[in-house]
């Protein structure tokens, strides 16, 4: 283990965070440097437990009590090693996972649980910093082909594994860049795009081809992909959004998230000026209480908004494990994030029932709202009005697009309109796989990852008859949150 005492005498710490003034003037990542010998003793928390089940609540299987124990020995090479033998992509869930992990963590029955994510962050910057990560090419090919449809998460680990497994792997996406919602849905103060770009360039020396403005589907039809590769990965996401179909839906004004985010992720990369839908001076209302609204908030904040407000139909959360989700599962608990430290407003037990206008929305009309007979039913005289001059819809998505590539294949989907899938991930259409939210719904970023990774090894079963690529999950695996 690594400090034998060290869960006894060394509280949990994080990472502090930018002052809100400074950060809200450009678009970095919100949290300052750690420091390497302030990581190591957060790592010596770890207990080495007998049962570690920060394995079972991370979907990858990360070997959280070996790289801990690894920096605590100052073994940082060996730490990334460990790291990256179960994750191809640290720094994205690092930065961007919940910490299923943290929430299964032994130490956390009764004490603040280990700073896994921090430690995890940590390993794979210091790992880029001092060059220890660099392309793995593979030592032979098979003369095989794969097209992967959709370059999120999911499709760059299933890319990377098949490529390192000596296929030809080309992947397909409809934007201008690669990426998915890691590149223009995740805000640059969350994950700058630096730590994309240069896995992307390890994927480029592997010897992946990236191809962007691909539709899947239209540019190449589903007849095309069959009959020019041996197999075929889908993993353009679950991207058909939760609407709100209330009187004055048709005003300008009100937009999905997606529709707002990637702008604003535009501009901060350089590519616009100004985002076509801007905050700046008004009244901001997000619709959901996720993470999306919450980067909806956080991007509103750095456009200058004169205020923003987040509504949320679900009750307030407690502020402790409640005993409905106990140890190890995933709490739903209050939770700050850094776009909530710099302000705005969150509502609760709130629904919308008509946006207000004339051309443009200029209010919303609420009333509050209790759970009642498995529905939320409305609190009478709790009706008003707020300002609003812009609105974002946060509120999820319903699965896959059914857009002519999944009719044209004919793959089957089941009950929750995801594309379905067998044990080896494959669709109804032999040759034809599907990893990450297109077959499991919307989910979460190392979901996604593990996803890739077992997808790729029945891809590869499928088209050599050998298993060696790591399968971290089956398609049946529910998540602890």
């Amino acid at each position: 283990m690594a400090d034998p005492k060290g869960f006894l005498t060394t509280p949990r710490e994080n990472a502090p965070s930018r002052p809100v003034f400074l950060r809200l003037q450009d678009w970095r990542e919100v949290y300052d440097e750690f420091g390497n010998e302030r990581v190591a003793k957060q790592a010596g928390r770890c207990m080495d437990c007998g049962i570690p089940f920060c394995h079972q609540g991370c979907p990858l299987g990360n070997l959280v009590p070996e790289w801990n124990t690894l920096v605590w020995r100052d073994d940082w090479r060996a730490a990334a090693e460990r790291l990256h033998a179960t994750n191809n992509f640290p720094e994205f869930t690092g930065t961007l996972c919940p910490a299923p992990c943290e929430a299964a963590c032994v130490l956390g029955i009764n004490q603040d649980p280990v700073s896994i994510k921090r430690v995890e962050i940590s390993i794979v910057d210091r790992a880029w910093d001092e060059g220890w990560i660099t392309p793995v090419r593979p030592v032979a090919r098979t003369g095989k082909t794969v097209a992967v449809i959709g370059s999120g998460p999911a499709g760059l680990a299933a890319a990377q594994q098949l490529t390192r497994a000596g296929h030809d792997v080309e992947v397909l996406e409809r934007a201008d860049a690669i990426g998915g919602l890691l590149r223009y849905g995740i805000p640059e103060f969350k994950m700058e795009k630096s730590r994309l770009d240069r896995r992307l360039e390890q994927m480029r020396a592997e010897g992946t081809v990236f191809r962007t403005n691909i539709n899947a589907g239209v540019d190449v039809t589903a007849a095309e992909l069959r009959s020019s590769y041996d197999a075929v990965v889908l993993a353009g996401g679950a991207t058909a959004w939760r609407d709100l179909p209330i009187p004055g839906r048709g005003l300008t004004g009100v937009y999905q998230a997606m529709e707002y985010l990637p702008l604003a992720n535009k501009v901060a990369a350089g590519l616009l000026d100004r985002s076509p839908i801007d905050a700046a001076g008004k009244h901001v209302v997000v619709i959901g209480g996720g993470d999306t609204g919450a980067d909806c908030m956080g991007t509103a904040h750095r456009q200058g908004a004169a205020s923003v407000t987040q509504l949320e139909i679900m009750p307030k959360p407690p502020s402790s494990r409640p005993e409905s989700t106990p140890w190890p599962t995933y709490p739903m608990l209050y939770r700050v994030s850094s776009a909530h430290e710099e302000g705005g407003e969150r509502v609760y037990s709130v629904s919308t029932t008509e946006f207000v206008g004339e051309g443009h929305v200029r209010a919303l009309r609420l009333t509050d709202v209790r759970a009642e007979g498995g529905r939320f039913v409305p609190v009478p005289g709790t009706e008003r009005e707020i300002p609003a001059d812009l609105v974002t819809l946060a509120m999820g998505f319903v699965g896959p697009e059914k857009s002519a590539l999944l009719g044209d294949l004919g793959v089957d989907l089941d009950d929750r309109g995801n594309v379905a899938r067998g044990a080896d991930f494959q669709t109804s259409v032999p040759g034809v796989f599907t990893a990450g939210d297109m077959g499991r719904g919307q989910s979460l970023i190392v979901w996604a990852i593990a996803e890739g990774r077992a997808a790729a090894a029945g891809v590869d079963a499928y088209l050599t008859g050998r298993r060696v690529l790591p399968r971290p999950i089956a398609p049946t695996d529910r998540p602890l949150v």
